[in-house]
């Protein structure tokens, strides 16, 4: 079953637009979010949730118009957004408490299972927290009502390796079952390549890619080259570095061709975020 499904989501704000946005996720199944810092990621998050008024565009959650049915669904979803701040001077217990009244199925004993996991005190107040336990906190309240799907704006931020680690593993945990599943964005792609399914990548607005990880990987190459190799490959390559003693680049696979002489690697997706965001764009051609 899709526990969600966006089709052609477009938002605009002057200076930037999401542009026909679409991606899908199934249950049992994890989907990494990447782009960099303005590229859209929140921005499709909210509209997905009704957080930020969409444009144009479909959502739906568990088969359903999310439009028409926001507060039904809502109850089958975890959200924790990025950056959030609570009361700063209020204890988190008494937080929790006004929090846990909007879900009619709140687990209080999975709750403290977090609060014991994450190492959370509840007589402490969210300005004596890091940012990093502040992170488990919203955490430990995107958890707690039994949400079938869940919706995570940089969760590993701010956490230490350790930490990271544990929260992935809690991760393949909660999809384990086949019910559930994960949506999360990050900068942090090494975490993605640990644990992601499927990976959708969006820059400026537009969906680059979105599909499984290891498809989406296998669809580039990094090579490297002399000098004197360059000129004939250049019309090819998404984006190179050019240095003393020849290239680096991102190209295509399917653009690379049999038997060639360069050194080829499979890129991570840090290599393929770098190597887009150095992409020259064209000039837009003057008006007539």
């Amino acid at each position: 079953m899709e526990l969600f499904s966006v089709r052609n989501l477009c938002k605009s704000y002057g200076t930037f637009a999401l542009r026909d946005v679409s991606l899908s996720l199934e249950e049992g199944y994890i989907m990494g979010f990447i782009g960099r810092n303005g590229a859209g990621k929140t921005t499709t998050l909210k509209c997905m949730l009704g957080l930020v008024h969409r444009d144009g565009g479909e959502v739906l959650m568990f088969g359903k118009d999310f439009q028409h049915h926001e507060l039904e669904l809502k109850q089958e979803i975890g959200y924790m957004a990025g950056g959030i701040d609570y009361y700063p001077k209020t204890r988190i217990r008494h937080i929790t408490d006004v929090a846990r009244r909007f879900y009619r199925s709140w687990d209080q004993g999975a709750y403290e299972g977090y609060l014991r996991r994450f190492d959370i005190d509840e007589d402490k107040r969210p300005s004596e927290l890091s940012q990093g336990m502040r992170t488990k906190y919203s955490l430990a309240m995107a958890l707690s009502h039994g949400a079938r799907l869940l919706i995570l704006d940089e969760p590993t931020s701010g956490l230490d390796p350790v930490a990271r680690d544990d929260l992935l593993e809690l991760f393949h945990d909660l999809v384990e079952d086949g019910r559930r599943g994960i949506l999360f964005s990050t900068h942090i792609t090494s975490d993605l390549e640990k644990c992601a399914d499927f990976i959708a990548y969006i820059e400026e607005g537009k969906l680059l890619e979105c599909g499984e990880l290891d498809s989406v990987l296998d669809s580039y190459r990094l090579i490297k080259g002399r000098a004197d190799q360059f000129e004939g490959v250049a019309p090819r390559l998404i984006a190179s570095k050019r240095h003393s003693f020849g290239f680096t680049a991102l190209i295509r696979s399917a653009d690379l061709g049999p038997g060639s002489e360069f050194t080829v690697e499979t890129p991570g997706l840090e290599d393929i975020m770098v190597y887009y965001a150095k992409k020259e764009v064209p000039d837009e051609p003057a008006a007539l």
